[in-house]
């Protein structure tokens, strides 16, 4: 028996119609809309670890945040966050991860802001 956890190298969630439908929570879902420099609440099922930095390389700690579909289907990233704090707790006998992130920048475009994890 193991410790399962799960390394994310994006936020991702998913789209704010799930919340207004009742399917999700709001902090499961992208806000709608997606303001620079705003902190914004997010919530995950399971024990999720994210990249804490304020390093100099690789953008300063950002990460794409993206939209998910379900079974690991992503759009392209969104906005580049920094997440700012990622705790995990129980409910119900479940893990979830919670925490909060900070929109660096918002995507209007098709460019590819992100290789791999270095911000462009």
């Amino acid at each position: 028996m193991g410790i399962q956890v799960e390394f994310n190298p994006d936020l991702a969630l998913r789209n704010i119609a799930e919340y207004k439908s009742g399917k999700r929570k709001i902090a499961e879902c992208i806000p709608k809309p997606l303001k620079k420099g705003q902190v914004y609440n997010f919530l995950k099922k399971g024990q999720r670890l994210y990249w804490l930095s304020d390093a100099e390389f690789w953008g300063k700690g950002q990460i794409p945040l993206t939209e998910t579909h379900g079974n690991e289907k992503l759009s392209r990233p969104l906005a580049s966050i920094k997440i700012l704090e990622a705790t995990h707790f129980l409910n119900k006998s479940e893990i979830w991860t919670k925490g909060k992130y900070r929109v660096v920048e918002v995507f209007t475009d098709k460019k590819i802001h992100f290789e791999a994890l270095k911000k462009i």
